[in-house]
């Protein structure tokens, strides 16, 4: 049995995910032509699948978020809403995920009149019709996006819907010149309702947007965090690096980093997965995390970024078992579930995969 066939039957856990940013190509253009959206650059299912992807690697996050335009704009019908979540789901269960928070943006469906509240049921049914009769365990992170000013009411939105199947709230989009401050309002009623809160911070831009995630809107994680890196003196080299006062505050409190490599290399941030500071984050013993960010546009799963950073890194199953413990142990499950989850499926079956490898090497 070769590392790839274990590292595909490997239980996962992932806390970064977008709804809108893993629609299959066929499906955009089904729902393009159901629901008469006019504007797909072309409606061939591979060429549309490139299209996208070719879209992603521009080396700069504002163009890689143009793509969605076209995933959104099929996202404006509850029935399609709910298909996207469906298939969501089941791709998801297929790739061996047994617990998922799936990210989406409820404002930007509203273009054709439904509700905010309409949009959160639709993705929630979706998902449980998805879900059923799979290991998959799923919920939803609602989104609002940073450059507009609804906030607040997304938020409230989330905590409305805690009780069925909404576990946090999040900000995304354009990161520089839209600080986490601007929507302090919408963090400061999270944490007075004793919600969960992650923060886009530290993709596009660097530490200053880490530390106003962190420092003023009370993120118990970051969505990506990977240039908390400006804050750590590489020194020279191996177990000589230095850790600023950011850098160790994350650290040392544990706070979750939603690492996303291959959508890092899409957007400009490392030049390769190689380059991917994961590596030294790992060894630094941060709370590392590795996610998907975008299927579709990053063309990835979670098999194919653990692959990829085997390749890389020459990690093995001891390692997707660390990053997949510290995700499930970083979700925002209630903790009774995360432990039944962590001791009861990922960590046996971890044992098995790690069994099968040892006997094949024998």
């Amino acid at each position: 049995m070769s590392l790839a066939e274990l590292i595909q039957r490997a239980p996962k856990a992932l806390l970064h995910d977008h709804l809108d940013g893993g629609v299959r190509p066929a499906t955009v253009i089904e729902l393009a032509q159901e629901y008469g959206y006019k504007d797909l650059p072309t409606t061939d299912v591979d060429d549309l699948a490139t299209w996208f992807n070719r879209g992603a690697k521009r080396n700069d996050l504002v163009l890689y978020l143009e793509t969605f335009a076209h995933t959104v704009g099929v996202m404006q019908d509850r029935d399609a809403i709910e298909r996207v979540a469906y298939e969501c789901a089941q791709d998801l269960a297929a790739d061996n995920i047994v617990y998922a928070e799936v990210r989406f943006a409820p404002e930007l469906s509203t273009e054709k009149g439904l509700t905010l509240d309409e949009v959160m049921e639709a993705v929630l049914a979706g998902f449980r019709r998805g879900s059923a009769d799979t290991d998959l365990t799923i919920y939803a992170i609602a989104s609002a996006m940073r450059t507009a000013a609804r906030s607040l009411e997304i938020a409230e939105l989330a905590v409305r819907y805690r009780d069925a199947g909404v576990v946090g709230f999040d900000i995304a989009g354009a990161e520089a010149g839209y600080p986490p401050s601007r929507h302090l309002d919408a963090f400061q009623y999270v944490n007075r309702e004793n919600f969960h809160s992650t923060i886009h911070a530290g993709e596009a831009f660097g530490l200053p947007s880490i530390w106003e995630a962190v420092q003023f809107c009370g993120a118990e994680r970051l969505g990506h965090g990977v240039r908390i890196v400006d804050d750590i003196d590489p020194g020279q080299g191996l177990g000589t690096e230095k850790l600023g006062r950011l850098a160790t505050f994350i650290r040392d409190r544990r706070i979750p980093l939603e690492l996303c490599p291959t959508s890092n290399v899409n957007t400009g941030v490392v030049p390769s997965i190689a380059d991917h500071p994961i590596g030294m984050l790992r060894r630094l013993r941060f709370r590392v995390t590795v996610n998907t960010d975008n299927r579709l546009m990053s063309n990835t799963s979670m098999t194919k970024e653990m692959q990829k950073l085997a390749d890389a890194f020459g990690w093995g199953l001891d390692d997707f078992e660390w990053l997949t413990v510290n995700a499930m142990k970083s979700s925002f499950a209630p903790f009774p579930e995360r432990l039944k989850l962590i001791n009861g499926v990922i960590k046996p079956r971890y044992s098995i995969l790690k069994s099968e490898l040892s006997l094949g090497e024998a």
